[in-house]
Order: structure tokens, then C-alpha cells, then sequence
């Protein structure tokens, strides 16, 4: 924020909007004049003022109130509240075989959820199609229209540049060089924030999930070619080109095994190597059945080689494994048991709280620190 001059009244009254409006919906309730005055600093007609200009926004109410602060002087007293139903919130996760939809209001309160299938071969019009209908029938199931869209997050595989473009994935067909973002907002007409699965992962296991009040947190989407988000003092670490935590890249230097030959029960790659093919191997080993142990057994220390080296370079408090395959909670203690071997200090590690649901989550959360942005920071413009 710029240097704020006396002279500059409008930068001042976006202050005190921005002060109010965060107090409101901090409260989750309706809040007399007095508490606002309270909690913000300012005078009793300031905050009125404030308020009226708000409520002309659409974003702040009247509510009904209990009438204690008013019962004192004998009329009830007015209370206000922020309106998180004045507009909506979108998250898409956009997977190899599925196009998951939440939406929220503009409190971060999930309304719905749908998913559709799509087929793991499937180019990118048709899966960008799926994405449409996907939100578009959930948009309608719940009676909202796009209009009432104030933002999109989206988390899909691959290195997302600053502008919502795929530079690279080898997940899906045809994504390498989309320019998602562009195509998104063409699509929904609001602003859309576009991120790697495994940075929203993280963004979401630390709003709502397992690693809620950690600050530096390393999320291991494990199952498949494994990759991962980080959090460093709060903040997501993307890298200098947004390729950050592609550890799933490792095996290309010849070191380890694909996933497909590591999880093989037969002596043969898996084939299709997918979350199914992953749980069907837990579920064996966790039978007792001997070669689906060993094949676990080769998982984790493949898995361990990729994560220590995010453990030693980041020294994150908590380490979450999640993805879309059952039965990812085996791994955790294993996993644990050999990061204390190869590092000098190993984190907690334990499984996500949000599972498959990981990634739709962050991407709500995307969409809500672009409202928080717009409503909450005060920049000088002129």
C-alpha cells in the first residue's frame, strides 16, 4: 500500500470499507455499530457511513439482533451482517479421468459438488466440453446462474504458467500449451486462477485438512507419477516457472523405476497404471498377499527418495499424502520410518483428510483468496 497523505480522502474511505467488510465477515453474525466501532478502530459515524456505502454494494445487510445494546436505551439495536450469498465461488479439479465442480459462496461455505467421467484419452476440447457441462449442471442443479460467479479456481496436472496456461503436462492429451486460463474466462466471464493439482492440494489440506495451522507443509499427490505442492511460511512455493515439487520427474534421470514397473505384482508393468491399479496393490498387501507387499515395499522407497529431497531442501513441519487411490494411509508410516533414515530432521507425515476431494477444495480456496484480495487490499491508485 502506498504512503497514505492527508489529502487523499478516497484511500481513506477504502481503508475503513476494507476494515469493516473483514470485521463483518470475520464475525459470521450480525455485529451492532458498537461492536464494529470496537473491533475496527473506528468512530460510530464512521462505520455507519461505511455501512451505507456498502449496502449499496450488495454486500453488506441489515440483520435482525438480539437487542441487548439496544434494550438498554429502549429500541432494538441495528445490527449488520456480510452477505455470502451474494455471490458465488468456483472450483474445478480437472483429472485424467474425472471434471469435479464445487461451488461455494462468498464466504468459502460449500453449496454442491458434481463430477463427471471422462475418458483418460479424451483431447482437450472435449475434455474443456466436459468441464462445461460439469459446472454448467451444477450451476443448475443448485438454481445459480453464471452471473453470480464472482471467481474460478481450477487445479490439473502439469506446470501452469502466471497467466493460467499449461507449459507442460503429460497427463492429458493435448494440454501441453492450452491456454486454459484464457479459455476459462472466455467461458465464465469472471477472473479465473489456474494451478497446478498438487499446489491446490495443499492450499486446501491447510485451509480445511490436515495440515490446518501449519505454515510449511510439503503435500505428496502419491498413487501414479507422484507430485507435490509446498507451503513455505504460508505461502505456496511455485518455483521460478511454476515447476516446482515435479518430483515425479526423478525417475527420468535413471535412478528408480517407473511406478508402473515398482507397483507390478506379476513381474509386467501395470497396465493401465490408475488409481484403481494403485488400490487394488494396497488392498492385496494390506491381505497379506506377498508380492503386492513387496510391490508397496518398492513404492515407499521410491517414494521416500522423492520426498526426502523436498524434506532436506525445505524442512517443512508436515509432510500430507493424499491423491485418488484407497488405501494411501498404509504408506504414511513406512514412509515416516525411512525419512527419519535419510533426513537430518524428518517431519510429521500423515494422510490427507480431504483424499480425492483435495484438489476441488484448493481450487475453491484459489477463488476465495482472489475475493479476499479484491475486497480486503487497499492499494493507492493515480
Amino acid at each position: 500500500m502506498g504512503q497514505l497523505m492527508g489529502g487523499d480522502p478516497s484511500l481513506l474511505r477504502k481503508i475503513n470499507q476494507a476494515a469493516v467488510l473483514r470485521a463483518l465477515r470475520a464475525a459470521g453474525r450480525g455485529c451492532s455499530l458498537t461492536d464494529l466501532a470496537a473491533t475496527t478502530g473506528l468512530s460510530r459515524p464512521t462505520v455507519e457511513g461505511v455501512l451505507d456505502g456498502l449496502a449499496s454494494t450488495g454486500l453488506v445487510a441489515e440483520a435482525e439482533g438480539d437487542g441487548a445494546e439496544g434494550a438498554r436505551r429502549g429500541r432494538p439495536a441495528r445490527r449488520y451482517r456480510f452477505r455470502a450469498e451474494a455471490g458465488r465461488l468456483l472450483g474445478v479439479e480437472v483429472g485424467s479421468r474425472r471434471v469435479t465442480a464445487v461451488l461455494a459462496d462468498l464466504a468459502g461455505r460449500r453449496q454442491g459438488e458434481a463430477t463427471r467421467a471422462v475418458d483418460t484419452e479424451a483431447p482437450a476440447a472435449q475434455r474443456l466440453e466436459r468441464l462445461a457441462h460439469t459446472a454448467r449442471a451444477l450451476l443448475g442443479d443448485l438454481g445459480v446462474t453464471v452471473s453470480a460467479l464472482r471467481a474460478v479456481g481450477v487445479g490439473t496436472p502439469g506446470i501452469i504458467g502466471q497467466d493460467g496456461s499449461v507449459a507442460l503436462c503429460t497427463a492429458l492429451p493435448g494440454w501441453t500449451g492450452l491456454p486454459l486460463g484464457e479459455r476459462l474466462r472466455e467461458l465464465f466471464r469472471v477472473p479465473v486462477l489456474v494451478e497446478n493439482d498438487a499446489n491446490a492440494a495443499v492450499l486446501g489440506e491447510r485451509w480445511v485438512g490436515a495440515a490446518a495451522g501449519a505454515d510449511d507443509v510439503v503435500m505428496v499427490l502419491a498413487g501414479l507419477s507422484p507430485g507435490a505442492g509446498s507451503l513455505i511460511g504460508g505461502r505456496l512455493h511455485r518455483g521460478h516457472g511454476g515447476a516446482a515439487g515435479e518430483i515425479g520427474a526423478l525417475h527420468l534421470l535413471g535412478r528408480q523405476a517407473t511406478p508402473e514397473r515398482l507397483l507390478s505384482t506379476a513381474g509386467t508393468p501395470v497396465d493401465p497404471l490408475d488409481e484403481r491399479a494403485v488400490t487394488r496393490v494396497l488392498a492385496a498387501a494390506r491381505a497379506g498377499d506377498p508380492r503386492a507387499e513387496d510391490a508397496v515395499a518398492r513404492f515407499v522407497e521410491r517414494l521416500t527418495h522423492d520426498v526426502a529431497a523436498l524434506v532436506l531442501a525445505l524442512d517443512p513441519e508436515l509432510v500430507v499424502v493424499g491423491g485418488w487411490a484407497a488405501g494411501l494411509e498404509r504408506v504414511v508410516e513406512p514412509l515416516h520410518r525411512e525419512l527419519e533414515r535419510y533426513c537430518l530432521r524428518a517431519p510429521r507425515v500423515v494422510a490427507s483428510a480431504l483424499g480425492g476431494g483435495a484438489v476441488a477444495t484448493g481450487a475453491v480456496r484459489l477463488a476465495l483468496d482472489h475475493l479476499e484480495a479484491e475486497l480486503f487490499t487497499v492499494t493507492e491508485t493515480g
